[in-house]
């Protein structure tokens, strides 16, 4: 059983509290890994606004953003 602290579990059903957010965790669940510009594109929200959402979820340990280039993949934590 993964032991987590109360501020972690704070941190990430807070960040799973928004539609968006959980929209997002479910689209790369499905998906390996994929662009931010991917990620964005079902969304009626701008490039920066979804950056928002995926600060959120970086900052409760639920995703991890790769940089390559210009390009900035993500992908779900597994642990």
């Amino acid at each position: 059983m993964v032991d987590y602290s109360n501020a972690q579990l704070d941190l990430a059903f807070a960040a799973l509290a928004d539609p968006t957010r959980r929209a997002i965790v479910d689209r790369l669940a499905s998906e390996p890994e994929l662009a931010v510009t991917e990620i964005a594109a079902p969304f009626a929200v701008s490039l920066p606004a979804v950056m928002k959402h995926l600060d959120v979820l970086a900052r409760a340990n639920l995703i991890e953003r790769n940089k390559s280039g210009r390009t900035v993949r993500c992908r779900l934590k597994p642990e």
